[in-house]
């Protein structure tokens, strides 16, 4: 195991929750384990476990880019995971009204959508 898979899994875990990642590696295969890495030493070891900005401004970004780019399936994940990045539901919605201006309306209106669903769930 490289540093930067250990480094990622533990940030990973900071991030999403032990449930989460568990649950991921449960169902990890042979298939998708060299991608698995790929995520986990780059995406988790890299970028997230730059202290360059805060994990509320990574948890922030990240929802913008999934919003703009209508990557939809992911923002609830990453909605869950502002319970542990410190990003509020007021930062959320200050995000979508970005991705509403610069990328358009429908983008940030099924992004909010999506959003009050999770944040309904989570309680």
């Amino acid at each position: 195991m490289s540093d930067k898979f250990s480094t990622g899994m533990e940030v990973r875990r900071k991030v999403l929750g032990d449930k989460h990642v568990d649950r991921a590696e449960a169902n990890k295969t042979a298939l998708d384990t060299p991608f698995q890495t790929l995520i986990t030493e780059g995406a988790w070891g890299t970028v997230w476990a730059s202290d360059a900005i805060s994990l509320r401004e990574r948890s922030m970004l990240t929802l913008a880019l999934l919003a703009a780019t209508g990557n939809f399936e992911e923002i609830p994940m990453h909605i869950r995971a502002t319970a542990n990045t410190g990003a509020s539901q007021e930062d959320v919605m200050e995000v979508f009204q970005h991705v509403a201006i610069y990328c358009g309306v429908p983008k940030a209106n099924h992004a909010i959508k999506l959003a009050k669903q999770t944040f309904a769930e989570m309680g």
